[in-house]
Formats: C-alpha cells, sequence, structure tokens
C-alpha cells in the first residue's frame, strides 16, 4: 500500500531573492571505488559512456586518480585511493564502492559556499579555482547526508572543461547515447532522518519539497519525501525505513553501506526498450518482475505507448500520473556489497516516481536477495 501526495510550491523554498545558491543542475557524481578502471570500463562497455579524461597525482590529484566519463547530460567521475589517508580510501573501507560526492551547477561557487556555510552547512572542502583566468572551475563542498559531500561547481564558461589543467582531457564528448540526464538520486537515510535531510535541504540548500509518500509492502514500512529544485534537473528522492515495522531492504542497504547513502541513480533515457535491450545485451542483469504484475497492467493504465508484450518480455515497469506515463527498470547492483545500483527511466510527461510500482519492485529485490546475499 502507499499513500502519497505531490505538490510543486516554493511555499517551503527559501525566498530566491540576493540568493547565491541558485543550483541549476547535476553537474557531475563522483564515485568512490576499490577498482576505478574496473567501474570506469563496465560503464563504457554496459551503459555507453565514454572516457573523456584522466588525472592523477602526475596532473595534480593528490592521492587519487579519477577518470572522466560522459554521455550526453551525464558526467561522472570515478575515483580511486592511490594514498590510504585519502579520503576515497576511507569511504571505501566504511561504504565500499559508491557515490561519494553529488557535483551540483550553480553561478558562483564560492558564493553558493559562503551562503550554505551561513545558513548552517558543515564545510567539507573551501573553494579552489583551477585553470586560468576566463577559462576556470571553481568547486567548494559542504556535508550533504552522510559522507557525501555536496559539491558547488562553477565554470567561467559553458566550453570551460571539467577541471582545467587538472583532469586532463583526451577526447572530445560524443553527442549520441541513449542515456540522456541523472534523472534523480534515491537516497536513503536512518530512522529519524527524515525530515531533518528534508528540512537542510529546503533550508540550506534552496530546494522544494514536492512529494511524500508512505509505502507499505508485507510487513515492512518506509517514508519518502522528494525534494527539488525549481525545475526540476536536480531531484533527490529521500526515504528512511519504519524500525515499528519488520526490518527490510532499506535497513539491508544501511546496515551494508554504513549509514546514509545513494541506493540508485536514476538515469533518464527516451527509449527504454533500446536501452535495455543494449544494456542487457552487455550483461547486466534486471529485477525481474512477476507475470501478474501485467496481467492487470492494462486494465489499471490503459495503452502506455510499449506493447505490453514487450514490457513484460523486458520486465519493465509502467505507471501514470496526472502529467503522463513513466517506464522504469532497475539493476540488480553489481558491487561488492550489493548497496549502489542503477534505474532506467523513460519519462513521457509523467512527474512522479512510480509510487505503483514501488511495492513490485521491493518484492523482486526480496526474491533475488537469498541470491544475491543482500
Amino acid at each position: 500500500m502507499t499513500t502519497a501526495t505531490y505538490e510543486r510550491s516554493t511555499a517551503q523554498n527559501v525566498s530566491r531573492e540576493g540568493n547565491a545558491m541558485d543550483i541549476t543542475s547535476i553537474d557531475h557524481l563522483e564515485l568512490y571505488v576499490e577498482d576505478g578502471e574496473q567501474v570506469a570500463a563496465r560503464l563504457q562497455q554496459a551503459y555507453g559512456f565514454t572516457v573523456q579524461g584522466r588525472g592523477g597525482p602526475e596532473t595534480g590529484l593528490t592521492g587519487r586518480r579519477s577518470i572522466l566519463l560522459r554521455q550526453r547530460g551525464i558526467t561522472l567521475v570515478v575515483t580511486t585511493a592511490v594514498d590510504g589517508h585519502h579520503g576515497a580510501a576511507e569511504y571505501v573501507r566504511r561504504h565500499g564502492d559508491g557515490v561519494a560526492v553529488v557535483g551540483v551547477a550553480v553561478a558562483d561557487a564560492r558564493a553558493a559556499f559562503t551562503e550554505a556555510v551561513e545558513r548552517g552547512a558543515y564545510p567539507m572542502a573551501p573553494p579552489v579555482v583551477h585553470g586560468r583566468r576566463g577559462a576556470s572551475a571553481t568547486f567548494a563542498s559542504v556535508r550533504g547526508f552522510g559522507d557525501v559531500e555536496l559539491r558547488f561547481t562553477s565554470r567561467d564558461t559553458p566550453d570551460t572543461p571539467f577541471d582545467p589543467g587538472v583532469v586532463e582531457e583526451t577526447a572530445v564528448a560524443s553527442p549520441g547515447g541513449l542515456l540522456e540526464a541523472v534523472d534523480h538520486l534515491a537516497v536513503l537515510v536512518p530512522a529519524g532522518d527524515l525530515d531533518k535531510t528534508v528540512r537542510r535541504y529546503v533550508e540550506v540548500f534552496g530546494l522544494t519539497q514536492t512529494f511524500e509518500e508512505r509505502i507499505q509492502v508485507g510487513k515492512q514500512a518506509m517514508d519518502s519525501k522528494v525534494v527539488a529544485n525549481e525545475s526540476g534537473t536536480v531531484t533527490f528522492t529521500l526515504i528512511e525505513p519504519d524500525t515499528t515495522r519488520d526490518p527490510g531492504q532499506i535497513d539491508a542497504f544501511l546496515d551494508a553501506h554504513g549509514g546514509a547513502g545513494v541506493q540508485h541513480i536514476a538515469f533518464r533515457t527516451g527509449d527504454i526498450t533500446r536501452s535495455v535491450c543494449d544494456v542487457s545485451a552487455a550483461g547486466v542483469r534486471f529485477l525481474d518482475t512477476p507475470s501478474r504484475y501485467y496481467d492487470a497492467l492494462d486494465d489499471r493504465l490503459g495503452a502506455v505507448g510499449v506493447p505490453l508484450a514487450t514490457l513484460r518480455e523486458l520486465n519493465v515497469l509502467a505507471d501514470r500520473d496526472h502529467w503522463g506515463v513513466m517506464l522504469q527498470i532497475f539493476t540488480r547492483s553489481e558491487h561488492p556489497r550489493r548497496t549502489l545500483f542503477y534505474e532506467l527511466i523513460d519519462r513521457r510527461g509523467a512527474r512522479t516516481f512510480g509510487s505503483n510500482n514501488i511495492k513490485a519492485l521491493y518484492e523482486a529485490v526480496d526474491r533475488s536477495a537469498p541470491r544475491e546475499d543482500l
């Protein structure tokens, strides 16, 4: 059972007048991993990313090596520590492979950092400028949730390299690819942390709460709230377990990950059937959906733009809200602790998050748990 409300209101948002922290998009996600070459190769082979650059001690990156990957509007940085004292090493020891940095685009990273700290954010990395005047990038970080940094990022021009003089870009970005953008990040937080996390993202970072729901699956239950920027290009789905009910997948993730973290990255695509076929051909395994889910789909939703037989064959979930249709599918985690995984989502007008599919998703994860040691 799910109970959900959706609202797009600025009543809870911090006033934008004089606001240096107008977050416009997800600039990049940085993953801290044990084996960067392996993870980057998998993102290329299975998901269609292209390596655009590299950095390491020889280019000015202290204690780490990073690989820059891009696909259309998505930029990923895969980082491995080469010094046991670097933060990436500590992150992997505590959490395993995962999203350690969420880079957000702002007009002025230095001003956004100053304003966030004045509003109560915990500073993690003061502003640093890389590159020459007129072609420089500025980065500054505060704590987001758990050990994950929120990194304010600004560049002098749209053509400024990702990290001038530090990450050597070796290839021209390709305009192609089936994955278009980061649709949202699903973030799991310990019980009791949901409301204060939402409050921080509203009051400190200027986002708006747009959606909330309570989800019950069998004897498990969880609460979820969504915060986003005005355009919806930066969206966090925040979820906490109900510890008065039986423990479930949220509890399992928090235990395996060692606290709050990104459970999955949702990549938006304009052609989910082709995307699923391509990714499956590369060996990625998706969660199975029970056949009975599709038996009632036509009666529940009507036509969704993809034949029912195709949805059933590919295990793609479908839902409809006031604005349109959404198609989605979730991978099985390939990470050592079975924590981080990916979602492919095809929005055909829909703005919400598949409330009616959540029960099917969590039942599928439960069925996979014994085989996956989740």
